[in-house]
């Protein structure tokens, strides 16, 4: 899961700056990845996430100009992240797998978490979806100010579909249970209410128009008032420790929320489930 994430996350980074090219109408950088400074075609020892970044010490290996620092916490925040929700969701099925089965019992059925259902790998393969949207609005908030709206709505309907799906998991069977459904809109209005009374409040000086739709999604995908306060605490605590003092020399007023409150939501989700067993299947 690290290893796939580490993967995912160089390939995000990448998507993000090609995107961004094409929203200014410029030139592509062309079908392989490049240095962004002197567009020398980078070769696959070049190109291994983490790896290549630490071995050439973020800078091209031709121009030696600096990469920047979006492509290792890219890479990294989308490995951990990765390996974050796995072991989550082996401690919400409370189970490990056994020595030499297969994770999807292909060669050895019914050898491994046999109590699992289709939904219960749907909410797992969500979640994992969910980190990729939310890291690419990261990177791309990080690298240019802006949250694109396309996937801001991918984002939330991401989230809608793994709070459904968790629902369905555990209630089937079940009469119908409000309880669910009022603490994940609770959940939502507590990340998204707040960050939009604040661009409201500061008419857009203090946050952007797009991060209270990324903390609305957040807030969905955690489906809890308390782990979304948690959130709240941790996205307003890391911008304040990393972006205060810039803020303070330049002068301004806005800062882009969209890095924290990604990084906020993985670090509580890495705490769900021995707080509040975010996503119990049994």
């Amino acid at each position: 899961m690290f290893v796939l994430g580490a993967a995912l996350g160089s390939f995000l980074c990448c998507q993000a700056r090609r995107l961004r090219r094409r929203e200014l109408h410029q030139k592509p950088l062309g079908s392989r990845s490049v240095c962004p400074h002197c567009r020398h075609q980078l070769r696959w020892y070049e190109n291994i996430p983490i790896v290549s970044w630490l071995t050439l010490r973020g800078r091209c290996r031709y121009c030696h100009k600096p990469i920047g620092l979006a492509e290792i916490l890219s890479e990294l925040g989308t490995a951990l992240a990765f390996l974050i929700v796995a072991v989550v969701f082996l401690q919400s099925i409370g189970a490990t797998p056994t020595a030499g089965a297969d994770l999807f019992g292909v060669f050895e059925p019914n050898t491994i978490f046999p109590e699992l259902r289709i939904s219960h790998w749907a909410i797992f393969i969500g979640t994992l979806t969910l980190v990729l949207l939310l890291i690419f609005l990261a990177v791309y908030d990080g690298l240019y100010g802006e949250l694109p709206v396309l996937f801001l709505t991918l984002s939330i309907i991401c989230a809608i579909i793994i709070s459904i799906l968790r629902y369905w998991t555990l209630f089937s069977g079940i009469s119908f249970y409000w309880g669910p459904i009022i603490l994940t809109l609770i959940s939502a209005a507590i990340l998204g209410g707040t960050y939009l009374l604040l661009y409201l409040i500061s008419k857009g000086h203090w946050v952007g128009d797009g991060d209270w739709l990324l903390a609305l999604a957040i807030g969905i995908g955690l489906s809890s008032p308390w782990l979304s306060f948690m959130a709240l605490l941790i996205a307003n605590l890391l911008a304040v420790v990393v972006m205060l003092p810039s803020a303070i020399r330049h002068k301004s007023h806005q800062i882009h929320f969209g890095p924290f409150l990604v990084a906020a939501f993985i670090l509580t989700y890495a705490l769900s489930f021995p707080l509040t067993n975010l996503v119990p299947i049994h």
